[in-house]
Formats: structure tokens, C-alpha cells, sequence
């Protein structure tokens, strides 16, 4: 099958490729602006794989993605490029509006305008997954759950976004019959995460000896899911989803950020244990502007209709993901000493801090 994945060079999207390609032998284009949090050093392992190409373009650019539609031809489109750090977004709301929402009307006119001119046989085969954030809901109360009836009450002008873009893609389904399928997906953790999110920025901060911020009480709940889980669950709704129906995609590991933390610092105590005991580095700091209390997710729907379900043991696949940041240090460190080096954003810029953003 042909796909074109936006966003290819960002955590999820490079985690989403490199299954596609490798493991299931798609062909992949790739459409990435190659914005700060972008590493094409993701995809390195496909250089000589004739079965994925990258083309560097903005969603916003409509002549840029008609192109790559012509061009390519897809089977199906899945859609991940956005701006994804609450942080960022209280900081430069606008940025986010540009690229979230009118980068996915242009990605839904592209493939409308695409899917109208296939013949039947492969109109009835086309899908447009678009792929979205459990954070369009809002906070939950005390042990409640998301699931795909949840009312929106985006709280950031990160999520109000993503919200935006659901609806979007909701209606180009409605109104001009685009066969789209949406995701909402809970927080995910695991290699090549851009060092600006909680876990990636705790893991950096340990090896450094740095103090390890957490918002407010700590006490902020979310729903972890390791993104090679996540890469399966959105293959799994693009080849089994009903057209029109929204999956929640989640790891079935809440846990709180501080509990989050100190996961990372016992497993820096057996694989690092110079500097131990690394709780000592934890650090309260001002929480940020408008933080959802909990998020979590009731993944049944996706079980029961696409045979998804998460495999990994959070805790287990934490220590995992530490031991890669570990022997990848020439994937990070030019990162660390360029594009960010660990500031906090979103309030004084002079603090370093976490964020739970999903991170595309």
C-alpha cells in the first residue's frame, strides 16, 4: 500500500514509518516541514530503502501538498504533523492555530480533491486517518475514564487546536463524504522523543545532574502508552476502522507525573547508579497556566473492533527507554546544544520544566 504520512519526522510519525516500512513493507512518503522538533536522523535506517521517501514541506502549503499528492498517489493519508507542546502554545497560540487547523484543511481539500478523481474500486480502499490527542477532552474527575462519547472541553490553545482539527476532519467526512477515521491517543514515551516533554527532559536532566522539575503538586494524572504500541493501534484503525468512527487509543497505565518521576529515578539508580540516590534531583516548581488535573483513557473500542491492544509493561518499557537514551547520546546531544537546551517555556523561561504534551 502507498502511504503518505505527514509529520513522518517527529517522535510518532518517525515510530509510525519505521513500522510501516520495516516491519509491514508499505511504501511511505514522508511530508515533514522539518520544524525545530523534526529529526530526519530519525529515518536514517531507510536511506537506502527504495520503499520511503521524504519531501520536506509545510501542510499549509497547498500547492506543496497537491504535489506530493500527484505525485505519489496515495492509498491512504495519515496525518500526524502538528505543533504538540503545551508549553509552546501558551507562549505562541498562533503557531498552533496556523499549522493545526489551517495546515488540516488544506491536508483534508488535498485529499478530497485526490480521492474524487480515483476510480471506484480505489475510492472504496482510500482512508484519511487523522491523528489527534485524548487532551481535546479536558480534565476528568478522580478515577474516570475518556471514551469516544467523552464531551470536548479543550483547556489549552494546544488542545483547542487539535479539537478544531477533529471537527474538521469530522466534516470533510460529512459534507463531501472524505472516508476519514480519527485517533485520540493518550501520552506517549519511548526512543527518539524530542527532549522538550516530561520523560525525554527528566531522562536528559538526570544524566546531566541537573534538578528534575515537576509541576505543581505532582499529582497530575496521565495515561502513558509507548508509541510503538501507539504505531500499531493507528495501522490497526486504518485497516480495520470504520469510516467515520473515532478510536481512543491508550496504554492502560495511568500514573501520576511525580510517581512518573521517580519511576525514571529508580531506573537511572540500577543503570546509572552514579549520582544515586537520583530522587534527591527532584524539584516542585510553579505549575503551569490552565494543567489538566488527569487524563486516562478507555481503550475498549478499539480493542473490541480492531483487535488493538497495548503490549507493553509501562515501568519495564521506562527502563527500556532510559537504556536507549543512554546508548543514543548522538541521537540527543546535538539537540541538547542546538535547537533546545532544556528551558523551561510557557512561563519564566529561566526555569527548566516538563510538559505533557503528546508530541507528533
Amino acid at each position: 500500500m502507498r502511504i503518505l504520512v505527514t509529520g513522518g519526522c517527529g517522535f510518532i510519525g518517525s515510530a509510525l514509518v519505521l513500522h510501516l516500512v520495516r516491519d509491514l513493507g508499505h511504501d511511505v512518503l514522508t511530508l515533514d516541514a522539518l520544524t525545530y522538533a523534526a529529526n530526519p536522523v530519525s529515518l536514517d535506517s531507510l536511506a537506502e530503502d527504495s520503499r520511503h521517501r521524504l519531501v520536506e514541506a509545510d501542510i499549509c502549503d497547498a500547492d506543496a501538498v497537491r504535489a506530493a499528492f500527484a505525485d505519489f498517489a496515495p492509498e491512504a493519508v495519515m496525518h500526524l504533523a502538528a505543533e504538540s507542546h503545551v508549553d509552546r502554545s501558551i507562549t505562541d497560540p498562533g503557531a498552533f492555530i496556523q499549522t493545526n487547523v489551517i495546515g488540516t484543511q488544506v491536508m483534508l481539500d488535498a485529499a478530497r480533491g485526490h480521492y474524487e478523481a480515483l476510480p471506484a474500486e480505489a475510492k472504496a480502499r482510500f482512508r484519511f486517518l487523522h491523528v489527534s490527542t485524548d487532551e481535546v477532552y479536558g480534565s476528568l474527575p478522580p478515577d474516570a475514564f475518556f471514551t469516544e462519547g467523552s464531551r470536548y472541553d479543550p483547556r489549552s490553545p494546544y488542545s483547542a487546536s487539535k479539537a478544531a482539527s477533529d471537527h474538521l476532519a469530522r466534516a470533510w467526512h460529512e459534507t463531501y463524504g472524505l472516508p476519514v477515521l480519527v485517533t485520540n491517543c493518550s501520552n506517549n514515551y519511548g526512543p527518539r522523543h524530542f527532549p522538550e516533554k516530561l520523560i525525554p527532559l527528566m531522562i536528559l536532566n538526570a544524566l546531566e545532574g541537573r534538578k528534575l522539575p515537576v509541576y505543581g503538586d505532582g499529582l497530575n494524572e496521565r495515561d502513558w502508552i509507548h508509541v510503538e504500541d501507539h504505531a500499531r493501534g493507528l495501522v490497526a484503525v486504518l485497516e480495520r476502522g470504520r469510516v467515520g468512527e473515532t478510536y481512543l487509543l491508550g496504554g492502560r497505565a495511568v500514573r501520576n507525573n511525580l510517581a512518573v518521576v521517580k519511576a525514571l529515578c529508580a531506573a537511572f539508580d540500577r543503570l546509572r547508579p552514579e549520582g544515586a540516590p537520583h530522587e534527591n534531583l527532584i524539584s516542585f516548581v510553579a505549575d503551569r497556566p490552565g494543567h489538566d488535573r488527569r487524563y486516562a483513557i478507555d481503550p475498549s473500542k478499539a480493542q473490541a473492533e480492531v483487535g488493538w491492544a497495548p503490549s507493553k509493561t509501562f515501568e519495564q518499557a521506562l527502563e527500556e527507554t532510559v537504556r536507549w537514551y543512554l546508548d543514543n547520546e548522538a541521537w540527543w546531544r546535538p539537540i541538547r546544544e542546538g535547537r533546545y537546551t532544556g528551558e523551561r517555556l510557557g512561563l519564566a523561561p529561566s526555569e527548566g520544566a516538563p510538559t505533557t504534551g503528546k508530541g507528533a
